[in-house]
């Protein structure tokens, strides 16, 4: 990514002092309240000169009113107009009931030298491949316990159609049915149902394949999402807010899954090996409500989506592109020029929300220094919005360690703030659109999640598309039951060899 923020080599002490930090801090509380602080002495001049007034004044008061009867009422009309009108149209608040991530069986684990071993003999990869490999898999971030699908333990592997409809239903029913169990939510009771995988779309869908598992009622509204990548969810969750607002008192559920059996690489082209050693088995189930009774025992309620997409630009729209090799053997290439692409997907996407967000102090510091730098001939560095003063927590998409590095330094946050999205994919690997829940579990199992708290997940996707969604805690969270990280947590943060 383009921006970078260098320290100073002459005042080094000064921009890391402590002092700096209060000042700045003090002038975001000034900036944040500054419409408070200009209100309270105006009500106090309104307070004191009602506690000055005596009966003759109120009468007073009174028969002015009642000769201009006509403007009271005409008045008292807009104001009813105006808001039955503001009620009617305004937004629908949705709420995330709850959620469910798919833990997969310990029989499904693969270690480093199980995957090497694998590899090796199935006889599809060269030397040159399976060193390649090797190196990208150390350098990954994934740990020893993450997951690949049955298919892929067989030697030789065994990506057949059945096999690949067995691991989407393991993992969207795994999912579902925690969901179901964990809200007391009859299946019946769904309304909208949104589906999305990326690379596996069979007949009938994935959707249709849930509506025959749980026998969701005639009228539903289902939809299946494909060949969006692995921000996909965060779509899947915005399409699922808009039919929401169209249709009331009703719940929406979204699943959110890749499916790894046939769409594993077995030729030799580097750009299209590293999906092999990063994408493992995962998926999640969030069930939304637009019910006003559902907000006392709501996890979270939405507060924006912003999408981006860079798909007009030829070099975004190929940097991650499912296609045959020389030999004829199908997977995804990944672009050498994928990290550049992501930053500029990432600034556009923080350009749009950055003003829905941020308290008014930063806004004004990059407004600031933005007309500086274009009145100005001389560089000015650009600003940097602190978004730590907008957002408690970050579920960034666990796509490799490579782009949460890139997130943590050019969002300047703390090791704290990745740290969900490193364990996460420490533990899962790349669970393609279901990282972010993976992590938001991972916050809470971790006892973090307090009421008001703000989240942003943000997420990476083919196409190029960079998409993100805010989320504010409604309570103090504990993990739901059967959580992925339930027997494990106590383990993490763990230290991750580079």
């Amino acid at each position: 990514m383009d921006v970078q923020i260098q320290q100073s080599r002459r005042l080094p002490d000064f921009l890391q002092s402590v002092n700096l930090k209060y000042v700045k801090l003090g002038y975001h509380y000034l900036m944040t309240y500054l419409l408070t602080l200009c209100l309270i002495p105006l009500m106090a001049v309104i307070l004191v000169e009602a506690a000055q007034m005596n009966p003759e004044d109120v009468r007073q008061l009174w028969l002015h009113l009642q000769y201009n009867l006509v403007s009271v009422i005409i008045c008292s009309a807009f104001l009813v107009f105006g808001t039955t009108v503001y009620i009617m149209t305004r937004p629908r608040p949705v709420y995330l009931v709850d959620y469910a991530c798919y833990r997969p069986p310990s029989h499904l684990q693969v270690k480093y030298h199980q995957f090497m071993e694998h590899s090796r003999l199935t006889g599809d990869f060269d030397d040159s491949s399976l060193e390649f490999q090797r190196k990208i898999l150390e350098r990954s971030g994934l740990g020893e316990e993450t997951y690949v699908p049955e298919a892929m333990h067989f030697i030789p592997p065994r990506p057949t159609m059945a096999a690949a409809r067995d691991e989407a239903e393991q993992v969207m029913f795994g999912a579902l049915d925690k969901l179901f169990l964990n809200t007391s939510v009859k299946p019946k009771d769904i309304g909208i149902l949104v589906v999305n995988c990326s690379l596996f779309n069979p007949t009938p869908s994935l959707s249709a394949m849930i509506v025959n598992k749980y026998k969701l009622r005639g009228n539903i509204r289902s939809f299946n999402l494909g060949g969006m990548g692995c921000s996909a969810g965060v779509i899947a969750v915005d399409l699922a807010k808009d039919l929401l607002q169209v249709h009331r008192n009703t719940y929406a559920v979204v699943v959110s899954t890749e499916n790894i059996t046939q769409n594993w690489y077995f030729g030799n082209k580097k750009s299209m090996l590293i999906p092999n050693c990063l994408f493992r088995v995962g998926g999640a189930a969030i069930l939304l409500s637009n019910k006003s009774v559902d907000k006392r025992r709501a996890k979270y309620k939405l507060v924006h989506v912003v999408r981006t997409h860079r798909g007009a630009d030829d070099k975004a729209f190929r940097c991650v592109y499912q296609e045959q090799d020389g030999d004829g053997k199908v997977g995804v290439s990944l672009s050498k020029d994928l990290m550049a692409i992501a930053g500029g997907a990432l600034k556009t996407n923080i350009t749009t929300l950055g003003p829905l967000v941020l308290p008014i102090s930063e806004q004004l510091l990059f407004f600031a220094t933005l007309v500086a730098k274009k009145l100005s001939n001389a560089k000015v560095k650009p600003y940097i919005p602190d978004f730590k003063l907008a957002f408690d927590h970050f579920c960034i998409h666990a796509g490799g360690r490579a782009v949460i590095d890139e997130l943590e330094k050019n969002l300047q946050l703390l090791p704290v703030h990745v740290e969900a999205s490193r364990m996460a994919l420490h533990r899962f690997g790349n669970t393609s659109s279901s990282s972010i829940w993976y992590e938001l579990a991972y916050i809470e199992a971790k006892g973090r999640m307090r009421k008001g708290n703000r989240v942003w997940q943000i997420a990476f996707g083919s196409g190029f598309k960079c998409n993100s969604a805010v989320w504010q805690a409604l309570q103090n969270l504990k993990p739901s039951p059967n959580g992925p990280w339930e027997d494990c947590i106590d383990k993490y943060p763990c230290k991750i060899v580079t």
